[in-house]
């Protein structure tokens, strides 16, 4: 009887913070800036440019290609993982090796504020990840009233475009923009990244495209049937900071709602 009640009291008893973190995406890198606890990381994933604070950390790979030696060397006792950021093969790999993950896929914007407070009570920031749900919360309810529209914009979001590449109605740039007043022309598609065709947006006929680059929008120049062309609603995504999930893409999506708002 007295083995099950320390068993019991070890089981309720809560984990101990982080101290040696790696993140495997950059928006999780971000996260811990926010949360104030740069001093945690040891080392990351490359995916991009970092932030000036995370220059001198050492690398465990690209996204994609994680240098598992690497990792295993900076001794974490806690890693942040995109679930895409790496292969399944090596995820079940660092499973093996026993050390504590922590995977996060956001798909919309009310994943996303929870993040923040797991991420720090797991990490001793418990306070710090409360108080970035809390803010993140209120501003984000805030957007929503501002930016409503009694009928929403049809808006295709492109990602690519050899092949075209849009998001589906899982991602949470999906949700971004239904906080804006707008509706994701594909937001019936489960993959968070689906290939679409030239036809598909034509048939559905959105009222905006948004893209990454002044090529990429020019391109739909050439079908003037398309309600985005009649109305010269071809814009580049106003803040890349939407493609990375931590809590400056509020500020992100703030910048898409004032673009969105100027739509016809």
């Amino acid at each position: 009887m007295r083995l099950l009640v320390c068993l019991l009291g070890l089981l309720a008893w809560p984990l101990a913070a982080a101290e040696r973190v790696v993140s495997l995406a950059p928006s999780l890198s971000e996260i811990v800036l926010e949360l104030g606890a740069a001093d945690l990381l040891v080392g990351v994933l490359d995916g991009g440019e970092r932030p000036p604070a995370l220059a001198h950390l050492p690398s465990v790979g690209r996204y994609g290609q994680l240098e598992m030696e690497s990792l295993l060397k900076l001794q974490p006792d806690l890693v942040l993982l995109w679930p895409d950021s790496i292969s399944r093969a090596q995820r079940e790999q660092l499973q093996g090796f026993g050390i504590p993950l922590l995977v996060t896929e956001p798909r919309n914007l009310a994943n996303l504020a929870e993040q923040f407070s797991e991420i720090g009570a797991r990490i001793g920031r418990t306070e710090q990840g409360r108080r970035l749900r809390h803010d993140f919360n209120t501003r984000l309810a805030e957007l929503r009233t501002r930016y409503r529209r009694e009928r929403p914009l049809r808006v295709f979001y492109q990602v690519w475009d050899k092949p075209l590449y849009t998001i589906g109605g899982r991602q949470i740039i999906s949700d971004a923009l239904e906080v804006c007043g707008g509706e994701n022309l594909f937001a019936d598609l489960e993959l968070p990244a689906p290939q679409v065709s030239v036809e598909a947006v034509l048939q559905r006929d959105p009222e905006v495209i948004l893209a990454g680059s002044a090529a990429q929008l020019e391109a739909w120049r050439r079908w003037p049937q398309l309600s985005a062309v009649t109305r010269k609603q071809l814009w580049q995504v106003p803040d890349k900071g939407l493609e990375r999930p931590s809590f400056q893409m509020l500020g992100a999506t703030e910048r898409l709602c004032e673009q969105l708002a100027e739509a016809q």
